[in-house]
């Protein structure tokens, strides 16, 4: 192998791009822009639900329940109805998604020491969101309820210290703020670093091939083996600068926390563009054209970040679903870059995710190497 040939091609592709103003936003816009975008967007944060409430009782304490909800920040009040029946079209609507319904008594319940009916209706069309919202409820509620145990009980000269018998004393590890954004950020890294490399690679070889170009240099000297390294090494080296800037936008932008090795970060994300790069070699051999590439890629993103841990955990899959999840190399990067960032471990920890991401990279990298080399041969 010549290194010299390997330097030419590798010069020609920076040329080639240069040239490509479409091709030079696609590579350092286009990242900035997505990590901006999904990092505003991609959130498990739930603040503002629109809620609806119907007060009957219309008492000082139901007040002081309904201005609760609005003091958490999850709750936004922004219908006060007069009667139940009234509920119902709004949430057909999805004007709201939570209605709050206080009958009347409820205040003279709570003073007579019984328990107060209230019921709480939430729309169940997304279900993820319909349970941390009925979460929010049960937490609020429950607190309250307990405030107004403890005033019962002082006037009724008992000793409150007593209650409750169990004293919560959490403490919330790596990410104390429980910012999503610090979880979702360093997954969105993973996902673009796997688009922009896999598209990238396949995409400009199949260009290549549609203008003529990848012809005239195999009928030149330069062996099949120098061909691919420096059709390779360009995309390496665009991998790199866009993971510098992703990582400068999520820790200034975004305030992400590094609090791992940094050196240990692009150490296995070279790993994981051995996969992403062969990934793109194999797309560029069995397309012909860019369209056809660009839907292949796709074919292969998006079961990649719907089954990684990006979005859903892999522990709540069937477990059918959750053997095929380790053939993806997507996962164990997340593993990896999320350990990172936010756990700020070593390769002592994250060894087994590492092995796993270099043995798929290996293999996929040779088989679409080999692949290559024989097609270009």
């Amino acid at each position: 192998m010549r290194w010299h040939r390997i330097r030419h091609l590798v010069r020609k592709e920076f040329v080639q791009l240069r040239r490509d103003p479409r091709m030079l936003r696609l590579i350092i816009v286009a990242p900035i822009l997505q990590l901006v975008i999904f990092g505003y967007a991609v959130t498990t944060d739930i603040r503002n639900i629109p809620t609806a409430v119907v007060d009957s009782d219309g008492s000082r304490e139901s007040r002081e329940l309904v201005a609760r909800f609005t003091n958490t920040g999850y709750f936004q009040i922004r219908h006060v109805l007069s009667r139940p029946q009234d509920l119902e079209p709004l949430m057909d609507g999805g004007v709201v998604q939570v209605g709050i319904l206080i009958p009347k008594g409820f205040a003279r319940s709570l003073a007579r020491g019984e328990s107060a009916p209230l019921q709480v209706v939430v729309d169940g069309t997304d279900s993820t969101t319909a349970g941390m919202v009925l979460g929010y409820v049960s937490g609020l509620l429950r607190s309250y309820s307990m405030e107004v145990m403890e005033t019962r009980l002082q006037r009724t000269g008992i000793r409150v210290y007593r209650l409750p018998l169990i004293e919560e004393r959490m403490r919330v590890w790596f990410n104390p703020d429980l910012k999503s954004v610090n979880y979702m950020v360093p997954g969105v890294l993973c996902t673009i670093l796997l688009i922009i490399t896999m598209l990238l690679t396949s995409m400009a070889i199949v260009r290549e091939r549609e203008i003529g170009t990848l012809e005239q240099i195999i009928v030149t000297p330069i062996r099949a083996v120098e061909l691919m390294a420096g059709k390779v090494i360009p995309f390496v080296l665009l991998g790199f600068l866009d993971m510098v800037l992703i990582l400068l936008v999520a820790t200034l932008w975004f305030g992400v926390p590094l609090r791992g090795s940094l050196l240990l970060l692009f150490a296995l994300a070279m790993v994981f563009l051995l996969t992403t790069l062969g990934l793109g070699l194999f797309i560029s051999t069995v397309s012909h054209t860019q369209q056809q590439a660009m839907m292949t890629a796709f074919f292969i993103i998006l079961p990649s970040i719907l089954l990684s841990g990006f979005i859903f955990p892999v522990e709540n899959m069937p477990r059918p679903i959750q053997w095929v999840t380790y053939l993806i190399p997507l996962r164990y990067f997340l593993n990896i870059v999320r350990g990172i960032f936010l756990k700020g471990v070593g390769i002592e920890v994250l060894w087994s995710d590492a092995l796993a991401l270099l043995v798929i990279g290996l293999t996929v990298f040779a088989l679409a190497s080999r692949r290559f080399t024989k097609r270009m041969a």
